[in-house]
């Protein structure tokens, strides 16, 4: 249902689009999915917050700014899709939804996230790419149960070492920043499984063979005059990684990508939000 209201929107102009959602999303769908992607929304219908048991939401690749209250009506959502929109700050009402599972804030204009972030524990997977982020907010650092953070594509210096609380985290993703060393604090998260900071400007790389769940390292493009010590088994993508034939920085973020999305098989299945690519 979720999939046959976007198809049919496509037809609808993109002046009346919005008023066509207001009025005729009347019944909540079978899927307990709403998906209003690419529609140029700048004002979120707020009719969808009848659906109070909807479970995904997706408002991707739209004009939004801002969210009104009344969405905090919807305290099922596990998945919620904002990426590709024009938030300068977090709607306060998104840290009352605390079912969210995964959160999508990508390609927005972030600069900072409220403290009230700290409210979502049930948080797995939260994307931060591509904002104006200086730094990491420290309130990351309180997602208990977070697994997957992605905050490439900002203008990160350094991380925060209370991020070591994060005993959970297994993915983490830092291409496209600006740090010069690698971050002292993932030196002591044995339990980080992927670490990507392809195109950044750190140019020596500790030994990180003592991170005993590391199986994926991608540190390609950047002035590094060596490549990081890793254990057995581990797969490096970057200059002078010539124990084994590496694949493809992309590539291989797809195939990590692709463990992720197994691993949180407790969801039903649905169609990602649009992710920004490398260039």
């Amino acid at each position: 249902m979720g999939n046959t209201i976007r198809a049919f929107v496509a037809f609808i102009p993109a002046d009346r689009c919005q008023n066509y959602m207001a009025r005729d999303l009347r019944e909540m769908p079978l899927d307990r999915m709403v998906d209003l992607s690419g529609n140029r929304l700048c004002r979120f219908p707020v009719h969808v917050c009848s659906f109070q048991e909807l479970v995904k939401l997706y408002l991707s690749d739209n004009r939004l700014n801002s969210l009104p209250p009344e969405l905090g009506q919807l305290q099922n959502l596990q998945i919620l899709a904002l990426d590709f929109n024009n938030f300068k700050a977090l709607p306060q009402v998104v840290c009352t939804l605390k079912q969210l599972c995964i959160l999508y804030l990508g390609n927005n204009k972030l600069c900072d996230l409220p403290r009230e972030l700290s409210l979502l524990q049930n948080l797995r997977t939260l994307w931060v790419e591509a904002n104006y982020l200086t730094k990491l907010p420290e309130v990351v650092c309180e997602l208990s149960l977070l697994k997957t953070l992605h905050a490439g594509s900002n203008a990160l210096r350094l991380l925060p070492g209370q991020l070591q609380r994060l005993r959970e985290l297994r993915t983490i993703w830092l291409s496209g920043n600006l740090l010069t060393d690698f971050p002292p604090v993932l030196l002591h998260m044995p339990f980080l499984e992927v670490i990507d900071v392809d195109r950044n400007s750190i140019r020596y790389f500790p030994s990180l063979a003592h991170l005993s769940s590391l199986k994926l390292v991608i540190y390609d493009h950047n002035p590094c005059r060596n490549a990081p010590k890793v254990a057995k088994g581990v797969r490096r993508v970057g200059r002078w990684a010539e124990e084994t034939p590496e694949p493809d920085p992309r590539k291989a973020r797809r195939y990590a990508l692709a463990r992720e999305e197994s691993q949180e098989a407790q969801l039903p299945a649905l169609p990602p939000p649009l992710l920004p690519t490398n260039s």
